[in-house]
């Protein structure tokens, strides 16, 4: 995906979530790391409507050059880059909302993550999402925080591509916008079915095992 392939995927995904309800008002960031740098939605942007001439493009470095000043969240972004390109160079896309059903479920959550295995598409296309302390938005220990547990799943051979930070928001990466998004809604649709089930039963070691075995589930 080049530069200018990079700009309208970012804007049609955000329209895409905007449209949904997954993020509402100037909330949520979506970044893109380019060989030359990152592009980042604005700060205070409305996700579904962005121009993608107007986006935020910075060095390697951090640093801006051009666009609207990009989002905050840009030392976030960076760190989960860096550290989940450690074992997967392919990590292309960081997305941020205040998904409804993630930042209910967050607020009487007590971790170390934000929900059990009680999905088989749960277990293979998310995985553990872990709940970090509640932080403020842009607090810089937050983000290395994530970067830890990145490194930290990875090692024990359970890499991860969501975390949440409570009251705030999921924050999931993938190799494409589309692939991100896709992840997000998972997670989302995934704490909806938890806050709605009056009881829920997690599934049993065995079942987890057969996930692993038949589709590589890393969990």
């Amino acid at each position: 995906m080049n530069e200018s392939q990079a700009r309208e995927e970012i804007c049609r995904v955000g329209r895409s979530l905007f449209e949904r309800g997954y993020v509402h008002a100037t909330a949520g960031n979506i970044s893109v790391r380019l060989d030359d740098g990152f592009l980042i939605t604005p700060t205070d942007a409305c996700l579904g409507f962005l121009d993608p001439a107007r986006l935020a493009k910075l060095d390697v470095q951090g640093k801006q050059v051009s666009g609207d000043k990009g989002s905050k969240t840009i030392a976030l972004h960076r760190q989960i880059y860096a550290a989940a390109c450690e074992t997967d160079a392919d990590t292309r896309c960081v997305i941020h909302t205040h998904s409804t059903h993630c930042v209910a479920l967050s607020l009487n959550a007590v971790g170390p993550e934000l929900l059990a295995p009680i999905t088989p598409y749960f277990v293979m296309k998310v995985g553990h999402v872990p709940l970090l302390p509640y932080h403020r938005p842009g607090s810089t220990q937050a983000a290395q925080e994530v970067a830890d547990l990145i490194r930290s799943h990875a090692a024990q051979g359970t890499p991860i591509r969501a975390v949440m930070l409570p009251r705030l928001g999921p924050n999931v990466w993938h190799d494409t916008p589309a692939a991100a998004m896709a992840t997000l809604e998972e997670l989302e649709e995934t704490a909806r079915l938890m806050l709605l089930a009056t009881h829920t039963t997690p599934l049993t070691a065995s079942e987890l095992e057969e996930l692993r075995q038949t589709f590589g589930a890393k969990w």
